[in-house]
Protein backbone atom coordinates (compact mmCIF):
# COMPACT_ATOMS: atom_id res chain seq x y z
CA UNK A 1 0.00 0.00 0.00
CA UNK A 2 0.74 3.74 -0.20
CA UNK A 3 2.48 5.53 2.64
CA UNK A 4 2.25 9.30 1.67
CA UNK A 5 5.21 11.19 2.66
CA UNK A 6 5.83 14.80 4.41
CA UNK A 7 9.29 15.73 4.91
CA UNK A 8 9.25 18.92 7.24
CA UNK A 9 12.39 21.67 7.11
CA UNK A 10 11.75 25.21 9.23
CA UNK A 11 7.85 24.66 9.51
CA UNK A 12 6.99 23.90 5.89
CA UNK A 13 6.24 21.08 3.85
CA UNK A 14 9.27 20.00 1.53
CA UNK A 15 10.53 17.29 -0.99
CA UNK A 16 14.15 16.83 -1.68
CA UNK A 17 16.03 15.67 -4.83
CA UNK A 18 18.65 13.20 -3.77
CA UNK A 19 18.83 14.05 -1.04
CA UNK A 20 20.58 17.26 -1.77
CA UNK A 21 18.56 20.21 -1.85
CA UNK A 22 15.13 21.52 -1.62
CA UNK A 23 13.27 20.58 -4.57
CA UNK A 24 9.51 21.82 -3.55
CA UNK A 25 8.03 23.91 -1.24
CA UNK A 26 4.62 22.67 -0.46
CA UNK A 27 3.73 24.75 1.96
CA UNK A 28 1.36 24.18 5.57
CA UNK A 29 2.10 20.56 6.45
CA UNK A 30 -1.03 20.11 8.87
CA UNK A 31 -3.33 21.12 5.38
CA UNK A 32 -0.73 18.35 3.67
CA UNK A 33 -1.22 15.79 6.43
CA UNK A 34 -5.06 16.59 6.63
CA UNK A 35 -5.65 15.54 3.23
CA UNK A 36 -2.98 12.80 2.77
CA UNK A 37 -4.57 10.77 5.94
CA UNK A 38 -7.43 10.02 4.19
CA UNK A 39 -5.79 6.95 2.55
CA UNK A 40 -4.28 5.71 5.68
CA UNK A 41 -1.04 6.15 8.17
CA UNK A 42 1.39 9.10 7.20
CA UNK A 43 5.23 9.59 7.54
CA UNK A 44 6.04 12.47 9.03
CA UNK A 45 10.17 13.76 8.79
CA UNK A 46 11.92 16.34 10.76
CA UNK A 47 14.39 17.09 8.21
CA UNK A 48 15.93 19.96 10.29
CA UNK A 49 16.23 17.74 13.46
CA UNK A 50 17.66 14.73 11.26
CA UNK A 51 20.55 16.98 10.43
CA UNK A 52 20.88 18.73 13.58
CA UNK A 53 19.55 22.18 12.17
CA UNK A 54 17.20 22.60 14.60
CA UNK A 55 13.79 20.75 14.64
CA UNK A 56 10.07 21.29 14.09
CA UNK A 57 8.86 19.10 17.34
CA UNK A 58 6.27 21.13 18.04
CA UNK A 59 4.50 20.83 14.34
CA UNK A 60 5.47 17.21 14.17
CA UNK A 61 3.64 15.95 17.49
CA UNK A 62 0.77 18.00 16.56
CA UNK A 63 0.15 16.14 13.40
CA UNK A 64 0.98 12.77 15.19
CA UNK A 65 -1.82 13.91 17.80
CA UNK A 66 -4.58 14.06 15.08
CA UNK A 67 -3.75 11.76 12.45
CA UNK A 68 -2.05 8.70 12.39
CA UNK A 69 1.25 8.75 11.43
CA UNK A 70 4.91 7.18 11.87
CA UNK A 71 7.39 9.51 12.64
CA UNK A 72 11.37 10.18 12.01
CA UNK A 73 13.88 12.23 11.94
CA UNK A 74 16.44 13.18 14.57
CA UNK A 75 15.03 10.92 16.98
CA UNK A 76 18.36 10.31 19.00
CA UNK A 77 17.17 10.29 22.71
CA UNK A 78 14.79 7.71 24.81
CA UNK A 79 13.29 10.46 26.00
CA UNK A 80 12.09 12.16 22.88
CA UNK A 81 11.19 8.69 21.37
CA UNK A 82 9.25 8.38 24.61
CA UNK A 83 7.51 11.93 24.41
CA UNK A 84 6.91 10.88 20.04
CA UNK A 85 5.13 8.10 21.21
CA UNK A 86 3.15 9.71 23.76
CA UNK A 87 1.76 12.20 21.14
CA UNK A 88 0.29 9.53 19.25
CA UNK A 89 2.88 8.35 17.12
CA UNK A 90 2.19 5.13 15.78
CA UNK A 91 5.39 3.99 15.18
CA UNK A 92 9.11 5.54 14.91
CA UNK A 93 11.67 5.41 12.20
CA UNK A 94 14.98 5.37 13.70
CA UNK A 95 17.77 5.72 11.46
CA UNK A 96 21.26 7.19 12.93
CA UNK A 97 20.39 5.56 16.32
CA UNK A 98 19.04 2.26 14.80
CA UNK A 99 21.46 -0.30 17.64
CA UNK A 100 20.11 -2.78 19.39
CA UNK A 101 21.25 -1.03 22.65
CA UNK A 102 18.92 2.01 21.38
CA UNK A 103 15.60 -0.11 20.66
CA UNK A 104 16.02 -2.18 22.97
CA UNK A 105 14.78 0.09 25.28
CA UNK A 106 11.34 0.97 23.38
CA UNK A 107 7.96 -1.33 21.91
CA UNK A 108 9.36 -3.57 19.21
CA UNK A 109 6.72 -3.17 17.26
CA UNK A 110 6.16 0.47 17.28
CA UNK A 111 9.82 0.90 15.98
CA UNK A 112 11.19 0.91 12.36
CA UNK A 113 14.72 0.59 11.10
CA UNK A 114 15.23 3.80 8.82
CA UNK A 115 17.93 2.43 6.40
CA UNK A 116 19.07 5.08 3.60
CA UNK A 117 21.22 3.74 0.95
CA UNK A 118 23.79 5.07 -1.45
CA UNK A 119 24.39 2.26 -3.20
CA UNK A 120 24.85 -0.74 -0.67
CA UNK A 121 26.14 1.75 2.07
CA UNK A 122 24.06 2.88 4.92
CA UNK A 123 24.21 6.43 5.07
CA UNK A 124 22.80 8.48 8.67
CA UNK A 125 22.55 12.00 10.02
CA UNK A 126 19.97 13.04 7.52
CA UNK A 127 21.81 11.14 4.89
CA UNK A 128 25.12 13.69 5.13
CA UNK A 129 27.39 10.27 6.77
CA UNK A 130 28.66 6.95 5.55
CA UNK A 131 28.72 4.05 8.07
CA UNK A 132 30.58 1.64 6.24
CA UNK A 133 27.96 -0.89 7.39
CA UNK A 134 26.26 -2.89 4.38
CA UNK A 135 22.21 -3.00 4.40
CA UNK A 136 22.38 -6.96 4.50
CA UNK A 137 24.54 -6.85 7.81
CA UNK A 138 21.96 -3.83 9.34
CA UNK A 139 18.54 -5.90 8.40
CA UNK A 140 19.75 -8.95 10.34
CA UNK A 141 21.66 -7.08 13.10
CA UNK A 142 18.26 -5.23 13.78
CA UNK A 143 15.93 -8.01 12.88
CA UNK A 144 15.08 -9.10 16.14
CA UNK A 145 14.53 -5.41 17.53
CA UNK A 146 11.75 -3.66 15.46
CA UNK A 147 8.52 -4.30 13.88
CA UNK A 148 9.93 -3.59 10.23
CA UNK A 149 11.79 -1.22 8.15
CA UNK A 150 11.97 2.00 5.79
CA UNK A 151 14.95 1.38 2.99
CA UNK A 152 15.48 5.01 1.30
CA UNK A 153 17.55 4.97 -2.15
CA UNK A 154 18.98 8.73 -1.56
CA UNK A 155 19.92 9.04 -5.30
CA UNK A 156 16.76 8.23 -6.64
CA UNK A 157 14.40 10.20 -4.01
CA UNK A 158 12.61 12.73 -5.87
CA UNK A 159 13.83 11.73 -9.34
CA UNK A 160 10.60 9.91 -10.43
CA UNK A 161 12.85 6.98 -11.81
CA UNK A 162 10.97 4.30 -10.30
CA UNK A 163 11.90 1.21 -7.98
CA UNK A 164 14.35 -1.06 -8.93
CA UNK A 165 11.40 -4.50 -8.15
CA UNK A 166 14.20 -6.58 -8.45
CA UNK A 167 16.33 -5.19 -6.04
CA UNK A 168 13.48 -4.23 -3.83
CA UNK A 169 12.56 -8.46 -3.93
CA UNK A 170 15.86 -9.41 -2.53
CA UNK A 171 15.90 -6.88 0.25
CA UNK A 172 12.78 -7.93 1.12
CA UNK A 173 13.14 -11.42 1.21
CA UNK A 174 16.46 -10.56 3.50
CA UNK A 175 14.29 -8.94 6.02
CA UNK A 176 13.50 -11.71 7.98
CA UNK A 177 9.67 -11.21 7.28
CA UNK A 178 9.38 -7.88 8.35
CA UNK A 179 7.36 -5.56 6.31
CA UNK A 180 9.79 -3.34 4.35
CA UNK A 181 9.09 0.26 2.98
CA UNK A 182 10.89 1.40 0.63
CA UNK A 183 11.24 5.38 -0.70
CA UNK A 184 13.15 7.09 -3.24
CA UNK A 185 11.98 7.54 -6.95
CA UNK A 186 8.72 5.82 -6.68
CA UNK A 187 6.92 6.88 -10.01
CA UNK A 188 3.05 4.85 -10.62
CA UNK A 189 0.85 2.74 -9.49
CA UNK A 190 2.33 -0.12 -11.18
CA UNK A 191 5.16 -0.59 -8.78
CA UNK A 192 3.22 -0.02 -5.88
CA UNK A 193 0.99 -2.81 -6.84
CA UNK A 194 4.11 -4.60 -7.56
CA UNK A 195 5.33 -4.11 -4.09
CA UNK A 196 2.46 -4.91 -1.85
CA UNK A 197 2.16 -8.43 -3.66
CA UNK A 198 5.30 -9.01 -2.32
CA UNK A 199 4.48 -7.73 1.08
CA UNK A 200 6.26 -4.59 0.82
CA UNK A 201 4.76 -1.10 0.67
CA UNK A 202 6.06 2.08 -1.05
CA UNK A 203 6.76 5.79 0.69
CA UNK A 204 6.26 8.59 -1.19
CA UNK A 205 6.28 12.44 -1.64
CA UNK A 206 7.72 13.72 -4.49
CA UNK A 207 5.21 11.60 -6.85
CA UNK A 208 1.89 12.71 -5.20
CA UNK A 209 3.34 16.32 -4.92
CA UNK A 210 3.95 17.02 -8.66
CA UNK A 211 0.88 15.10 -9.34
CA UNK A 212 3.13 12.12 -11.24
CA UNK A 213 0.71 9.86 -9.19
CA UNK A 214 -2.70 11.10 -7.71
CA UNK A 215 -3.59 9.76 -4.20
CA UNK A 216 -6.36 7.57 -5.17
CA UNK A 217 -4.30 6.23 -7.72
CA UNK A 218 -1.55 4.65 -5.80
CA UNK A 219 -4.19 3.84 -2.72
CA UNK A 220 -5.95 1.90 -5.44
CA UNK A 221 -3.21 0.28 -7.21
CA UNK A 222 -3.26 -2.65 -5.27
CA UNK A 223 -6.82 -3.72 -5.06
CA UNK A 224 -8.85 -6.36 -7.60
CA UNK A 225 -12.30 -7.11 -8.18
CA UNK A 226 -13.65 -10.30 -9.18
CA UNK A 227 -16.67 -8.00 -10.92
CA UNK A 228 -17.37 -7.57 -14.86
CA UNK A 229 -17.48 -4.06 -14.12
CA UNK A 230 -14.58 -3.50 -11.83
CA UNK A 231 -16.40 -2.16 -9.10
CA UNK A 232 -14.97 -2.13 -5.66
CA UNK A 233 -17.72 -3.32 -2.63
CA UNK A 234 -17.62 0.13 -0.06
CA UNK A 235 -18.72 -0.41 3.81
CA UNK A 236 -19.72 2.54 4.69
CA UNK A 237 -19.24 3.08 8.30
CA UNK A 238 -19.69 5.81 10.96
CA UNK A 239 -17.22 7.62 13.40
CA UNK A 240 -18.20 5.24 15.93
CA UNK A 241 -17.41 2.33 13.45
CA UNK A 242 -21.40 1.50 13.21
CA UNK A 243 -21.92 -0.22 9.38
CA UNK A 244 -24.27 2.93 8.00
CA UNK A 245 -25.09 0.62 4.45
CA UNK A 246 -23.02 -0.50 1.16
CA UNK A 247 -22.28 0.90 -1.99
CA UNK A 248 -19.74 0.66 -4.69
CA UNK A 249 -16.58 2.63 -6.03
CA UNK A 250 -14.28 2.56 -8.57
CA UNK A 251 -11.21 4.70 -9.31
CA UNK A 252 -13.02 7.73 -10.72
CA UNK A 253 -15.48 7.91 -7.66
CA UNK A 254 -12.51 7.21 -5.28
CA UNK A 255 -10.40 10.29 -6.96
CA UNK A 256 -13.32 12.38 -5.89
CA UNK A 257 -14.22 11.09 -2.63
CA UNK A 258 -10.40 11.40 -1.67
CA UNK A 259 -9.39 14.74 -3.52
CA UNK A 260 -13.04 16.51 -2.18
CA UNK A 261 -13.49 14.73 1.30
CA UNK A 262 -16.70 13.70 1.19
CA UNK A 263 -18.74 10.35 0.74
CA UNK A 264 -19.01 10.09 -3.01
CA UNK A 265 -19.40 6.83 -4.42
CA UNK A 266 -20.67 4.60 -7.86
CA UNK A 267 -24.30 4.15 -8.08
CA UNK A 268 -24.48 1.21 -10.61
CA UNK A 269 -27.84 3.06 -11.59
CA UNK A 270 -27.07 7.42 -11.71
CA UNK A 271 -23.10 6.70 -12.09
CA UNK A 272 -21.35 9.12 -10.18
CA UNK A 273 -23.07 9.41 -6.56
CA UNK A 274 -21.81 12.30 -4.11
CA UNK A 275 -23.86 11.45 -1.32
CA UNK A 276 -26.73 14.19 0.27
CA UNK A 277 -25.94 16.37 -2.69
CA UNK A 278 -30.14 16.01 -3.18
CA UNK A 279 -31.15 14.97 0.55
CA UNK A 280 -28.53 17.09 2.22
CA UNK A 281 -27.64 14.34 4.67
CA UNK A 282 -23.70 14.68 3.24
CA UNK A 283 -21.05 12.73 4.28
CA UNK A 284 -17.39 14.41 5.25
CA UNK A 285 -14.99 11.37 4.84
CA UNK A 286 -12.43 11.05 7.35
CA UNK A 287 -10.56 7.64 6.13
CA UNK A 288 -10.56 5.16 3.38
CA UNK A 289 -9.30 1.67 4.12
CA UNK A 290 -8.96 -1.86 2.03
CA UNK A 291 -9.49 -4.97 3.61
CA UNK A 292 -6.65 -7.28 4.27
CA UNK A 293 -7.79 -9.17 0.32
CA UNK A 294 -7.52 -5.79 -1.39
CA UNK A 295 -10.71 -6.31 -3.09
CA UNK A 296 -13.34 -4.72 -0.56
CA UNK A 297 -13.23 -1.25 0.78
CA UNK A 298 -14.37 0.64 4.16
CA UNK A 299 -15.10 4.45 4.17
CA UNK A 300 -15.38 5.97 7.50
CA UNK A 301 -17.31 9.41 7.14
CA UNK A 302 -18.49 11.61 9.42
CA UNK A 303 -22.59 11.88 8.61
CA UNK A 304 -24.90 14.31 9.14
CA UNK A 305 -28.62 15.21 8.53
CA UNK A 306 -31.49 12.30 8.83
CA UNK A 307 -28.89 10.10 8.55
CA UNK A 308 -27.33 7.28 5.23
CA UNK A 309 -30.63 5.69 4.14
CA UNK A 310 -32.81 6.83 1.93
CA UNK A 311 -35.81 5.56 4.29
CA UNK A 312 -34.70 8.50 6.71
CA UNK A 313 -33.17 5.93 9.16
CA UNK A 314 -29.20 6.29 10.17
CA UNK A 315 -28.12 3.14 8.44
CA UNK A 316 -29.97 0.85 6.34
CA UNK A 317 -29.93 -1.59 8.80
CA UNK A 318 -32.42 0.76 11.12
CA UNK A 319 -31.85 3.53 13.32
CA UNK A 320 -29.12 3.93 16.02
CA UNK A 321 -28.63 2.04 19.03
CA UNK A 322 -26.55 2.20 22.54
CA UNK A 323 -24.59 5.22 23.50
CA UNK A 324 -25.03 6.74 19.44
CA UNK A 325 -29.04 6.83 19.88
CA UNK A 326 -28.50 8.12 23.85
CA UNK A 327 -25.48 10.82 22.15
CA UNK A 328 -28.56 11.92 19.18
CA UNK A 329 -31.27 12.34 21.71
CA UNK A 330 -29.55 14.28 23.87
CA UNK A 331 -28.53 16.47 20.97
CA UNK A 332 -32.01 16.92 19.69
CA UNK A 333 -33.22 17.99 23.20
CA UNK A 334 -30.68 20.74 23.52
CA UNK A 335 -32.76 22.31 20.92
CA UNK A 336 -36.03 21.45 21.79
CA UNK A 337 -36.68 20.14 25.06
CA UNK A 338 -39.12 22.78 26.30
CA UNK A 339 -38.51 24.76 29.23
CA UNK A 340 -38.86 23.26 32.21
CA UNK A 341 -38.64 19.87 31.36
CA UNK A 342 -35.19 17.91 32.85
CA UNK A 343 -33.07 18.14 29.76
CA UNK A 344 -33.88 21.31 29.32
CA UNK A 345 -32.63 21.89 33.15
CA UNK A 346 -29.37 20.70 32.86
CA UNK A 347 -28.11 22.21 30.02
CA UNK A 348 -29.04 25.61 31.32
CA UNK A 349 -27.91 24.94 35.08
CA UNK A 350 -24.46 24.09 34.64
CA UNK A 351 -24.10 24.12 38.44
CA UNK A 352 -27.42 20.89 38.83
CA UNK A 353 -25.48 19.14 36.13
CA UNK A 354 -22.03 18.94 38.16
CA UNK A 355 -24.11 17.90 41.10
CA UNK A 356 -25.79 15.22 39.27
CA UNK A 357 -22.27 13.67 38.11
CA UNK A 358 -20.70 13.89 41.54
CA UNK A 359 -23.67 12.21 42.57
CA UNK A 360 -23.63 9.17 39.83
CA UNK A 361 -19.82 8.65 40.17
CA UNK A 362 -20.25 8.37 44.12
CA UNK A 363 -23.24 5.86 43.66
CA UNK A 364 -21.29 4.23 40.79
CA UNK A 365 -18.53 3.69 43.08
CA UNK A 366 -20.35 2.37 46.01
CA UNK A 367 -22.59 0.00 43.67
CA UNK A 368 -22.06 -3.86 44.65
CA UNK A 369 -23.44 -6.76 42.38
CA UNK A 370 -23.70 -6.45 38.32
CA UNK A 371 -27.27 -5.70 38.26
CA UNK A 372 -26.65 -2.25 40.64
CA UNK A 373 -23.31 -1.51 38.31
CA UNK A 374 -24.82 -1.27 35.33
CA UNK A 375 -27.31 0.59 36.35
CA UNK A 376 -25.32 3.28 38.19
CA UNK A 377 -22.75 3.32 35.17
CA UNK A 378 -25.88 3.86 32.41
CA UNK A 379 -26.53 6.72 34.84
CA UNK A 380 -23.23 8.52 34.95
CA UNK A 381 -23.21 7.76 31.13
CA UNK A 382 -26.10 9.48 30.54
CA UNK A 383 -24.60 12.85 32.39
CA UNK A 384 -21.40 12.50 31.22
CA UNK A 385 -23.09 12.89 27.66
CA UNK A 386 -25.50 15.76 28.92
CA UNK A 387 -21.83 17.35 29.93
CA UNK A 388 -20.31 16.18 26.72
CA UNK A 389 -23.42 18.05 24.30
CA UNK A 390 -23.59 20.93 26.36
CA UNK A 391 -19.79 22.09 25.71
CA UNK A 392 -20.25 21.18 22.42
CA UNK A 393 -18.32 17.76 22.42
CA UNK A 394 -19.35 14.31 21.27
CA UNK A 395 -18.40 10.59 21.47
CA UNK A 396 -16.31 10.56 18.84
CA UNK A 397 -13.87 12.63 19.82
CA UNK A 398 -13.53 10.95 23.09
CA UNK A 399 -12.88 8.10 21.36
CA UNK A 400 -10.08 9.61 19.38
CA UNK A 401 -8.83 10.54 22.91
CA UNK A 402 -8.65 7.12 24.15
CA UNK A 403 -7.22 6.05 21.35
CA UNK A 404 -4.21 8.72 21.95
CA UNK A 405 -4.24 7.51 25.46
CA UNK A 406 -3.46 3.80 24.60
CA UNK A 407 -0.49 5.01 22.09
CA UNK A 408 1.57 6.38 25.35
CA UNK A 409 3.99 4.85 26.83
CA UNK A 410 4.46 7.14 29.98
CA UNK A 411 1.51 6.14 32.86
CA UNK A 412 -0.20 8.48 35.26
CA UNK A 413 0.49 6.88 38.55
CA UNK A 414 -3.38 6.69 39.03
CA UNK A 415 -3.81 7.12 42.79
CA UNK A 416 -6.75 8.97 43.98
CA UNK A 417 -6.17 12.48 44.50
CA UNK A 418 -6.47 13.86 47.87
CA UNK A 419 -10.33 15.52 47.93
CA UNK A 420 -11.24 11.61 46.85
CA UNK A 421 -9.61 9.60 49.06
CA UNK A 422 -11.58 6.36 50.02
CA UNK A 423 -14.43 6.86 52.88
CA UNK A 424 -13.27 4.42 55.70
CA UNK A 425 -16.73 3.90 56.62
CA UNK A 426 -18.16 2.90 53.13
CA UNK A 427 -16.33 -0.32 53.40
CA UNK A 428 -14.32 -2.52 50.96
CA UNK A 429 -15.56 -2.75 47.50
CA UNK A 430 -16.74 -6.10 47.15
CA UNK A 431 -15.07 -7.15 43.58
CA UNK A 432 -16.72 -8.49 40.84
CA UNK A 433 -18.97 -11.18 40.69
Amino acid sequence: MIVPSIDIQRGRAVQLRGGKFEALDLGDPLALAARYSRVGEIAVVDLDAARGQGDNSGLVEEIAGRWPCRVGGGIRTREKAIRLLDAGARALMIGTMATPEFLTALPRKRLIAALDLRGDEVWDEGWTRATGRRLVDSLEELAPFVGGFLVTFIEDEGGLGGIDLARAASIAGAAKGLRVVFAGGAAGAAEIAALDRMGADVQAGTALATGALSLAAAFAAPLVSDREDGLWPTVVADEAGRVLGLVWSDLESLSHAVERGKGIYRSRRRGLWVKGEDSGDSQELLRVEADCDRDALRFTVRQSGTGFCHLGTWSCFGGRWGLGLLEHTILSRATTAVEGSYTRRLFDDPALLASKLREEAAELARAAGRAEVIAEAADLLYFALARLVATGAGLAEVEAELDRRSLRLTRRGGGPKAAHQADPQEGAWPGPH
